[in-house]
């Protein structure tokens, strides 16, 4: 359907994705000039009254929710027989992608990725929409590390890997509730199970459960318990391992509602990292441990009388106001590290350094009385070491010493070349296509394999390319036709014609007879003409010459009437 206008509003650029329900393509909607992603239903549900009017209201539903963690959802509608939701174009890849490339990934991440899908859940759930179908593939990366959830309320497909009980698709197997996996009622508990799924597959690298069709997955989500954490990862805090067994809780009652998720991810977000960001910023405000604050309390200490216990220090004036001394100068040393020097009056215009490379930008920045702190990104369209954006943005007057971040491109992203030999030219686009690649220059040759296979590509398969570049194909053009010149049998005998034209690697095809003066049996014609090329072993066909047909015909005497031998002429009378 690429390049199709659909509503009169829409055109389709080209297919980013396929799944069990429905296609989807990047597009541009032309009403408002932005690109959209355009999901167009599968043909063989678009008679399925029931599939339809569930998918509109869910699709409806999802509309209502506004949120930065979910995928914006701009029309619902029909055309031509086609039912299709459009929706926000997210560029970057899914967390299965991720997971896919990096194996385990590291805690910071999971922790951030998590509590920004749990804060989509909760948006959901509050406004009574059950995700059904959480898992990787429908989590969405931006490039800026912004998590997506996509697909909300969307009832999904039977296929391979979902399980459908009374024509309902109930979720993907490997990460559905055991509620579900029954048949059960399905509540936001559910969601929060797919997760607990879904971060212990970012954790280890694999999913939970695996078995040999769905109806075994589905049953050990109701028996078994998974593979503990530590054993597959020692370096997994406890803590972390905690919040994935409460998740996956087999009764949904011992489940965190998703607020009382979003709240133990913080936590143990807090546990684990704000004291490294503290240890990297000598500047940075800190929380005095309880041991410095004994301590401290201990050097303070004049003599007491016997009956006055450690604590009435801690209770004291003197020790209240040296904690706030403490708070203060780490606040103020805070703030000096972010907005510069907090108590000086000079300002700098911060400087364009886009486009510059790491190093340029950096002496740029520091001859300024700047401090830099530099992020990397990918981008395919920056060359890499070299600056793609910055913040603060050019231009804008800052204390001295503020701390500017300079994103630096790593280049474009780099992707495995997948094996598309023995496919069709349509296949081999499609699996580029889901690999973030696209087809580049097709050139063909004759082979033993049916036309239109591909033969050869070019980056091999396991080849390391950058996101979004081009693999070439050589395809089949099938067998090679030999061809032969016709030989000339015109005005020989059948008989004749035949031996010479098998001997010349032919066939005799259709012989077919016509009217001549010729001898009986002599080529009249033949096709192919002679001297013109055909394929080796192909048919000629004859005509050949067939006697006339003479007819008898007797000429009847004149009739005899009395006249003859007299001059029938009529003369002239004269006067």
């Amino acid at each position: 359907m690429a390049k199709q206008i659909l509503a009169e509003r829409y055109e389709l650029i080209e297919r980013i994705g396929d799944g069990g329900m429905a296609a989807v393509y990047r597009a541009h909607d032309q009403l408002l000039d932005r690109y959209v992603a355009v999901k167009i239903l599968h043909p063989q549900f678009a008679n399925d009254e029931e599939f339809i009017v569930r998918f509109k209201k869910e699709a409806q539903g999802a509309a209502k929710l506004s949120h930065v963690n979910i995928v914006n959802i701009y029309d619902v509608g029909e055309w031509e027989g086609k039912h299709f939701i459009v929706m926000e174009y997210v560029e970057g890849e899914t967390l299965k992608n991720k997971i896919q490339r990096e194996g385990q990934l590291s805690i910071r991440d999971v922790l951030d990725i998590s509590g920004q899908i749990c804060e989509a859940l909760e948006h959901a759930h509050s406004h009574n929409l059950i995700h059904c179908d959480i898992k990787p593939h429908n989590i969405l990366l931006k490039p800026n590390g912004q998590v997506k959830v996509a697909d909300f309320g969307i009832a999904r497909a039977a296929s391979s890997s979902t399980m459908t009980y009374s024509g309902n698709v109930v979720g993907s197997v490997h990460y559905i509730s055991p509620e579900q996996a029954q048949g059960n009622a399905i509540t936001p508990k559910s969601d929060i199970y797919s997760l607990g799924v879904v971060i212990y597959e970012m954790l280890t690298g694999q999913v939970p459960f695996k078995g040999e069709n769905v109806v075994s997955i589905a049953l050990k989500h109701l028996q078994e318990m998974p593979a503990p954490i530590h054993e597959l990862r020692p370096d997994v805090p406890p803590v972390v391992e905690a919040i994935v067994l409460k998740a996956m809780e087999k009764d949904p009652a011992k489940r965190f509602s998703s607020t009382q998720m979003i709240l133990d991810i913080h936590k143990a977000q807090k546990m684990l990292f704000s004291e490294d960001e503290a240890a990297d910023d000598p500047y940075a405000t800190k929380i005095l441990p309880r041991g410095q604050i004994n301590e401290l309390a201990a050097a303070e200490r004049v003599p007491t009388t016997a009956g006055h216990s450690e604590n009435s220090f801690l209770k004291s004036k003197k020790f209240i106001a040296i904690l706030i001394v403490i708070l203060l100068l780490g606040f103020l040393t805070g703030a000096f590290l972010s907005f510069g020097k907090f108590w000086s009056n000079a300002q700098v215009v911060v400087p364009n350094v886009v486009g510059q490379s790491q190093e340029a930008a950096k002496n740029i920045l520091t001859s300024k009385n700047l401090r830099v702190q530099v992020t990397e990104n990918y981008d395919a369209d920056v060359p890499e070491g070299f600056v793609i954006s910055q913040t603060p943005a050019a231009g804008e007057t800052v204390k001295e010493d503020r701390l500017v971040t300079i994103y630096v491109s790593k280049g474009g992203e780099k992707i495995s070349v997948p094996d598309v030999t023995g496919l069709t030219k349509e296949e081999a686009a499609n699996q580029l296509s889901k690999a973030g690649l696209k087809v580049g220059d097709i050139s063909e040759e004759f082979s033993d394999k049916p036309a239109g296979t591909v033969l050869r590509q070019s980056p091999n398969a396991g080849d390391k390319l950058e996101k979004g570049k081009s693999v070439d194909l050589i395809v089949s053009k099938g067998q090679e036709v030999k061809k032969s010149g016709v030989p000339d049998v015109i005005g020989d005998s059948l008989g004749s014609a035949k031996e010479i034209i098998q001997k010349m690697g032919f066939s005799v095809g259709s012989v077919t007879e016509q009217e001549s003066d010729r001898p009986s049996g002599t080529v009249l014609s033949q096709s192919p003409q002679p001297a013109s090329e055909a394929a080796e072993k192909s048919a000629i066909n004859l005509v050949v010459a067939k006697q006339r047909t003479v007819k008898n015909s007797t000429k009847e005497p004149e009739p005899n009437n009395g006249s003859a031998g007299k001059d029938l002429s009529v003369g002239k009378k004269s006067n």
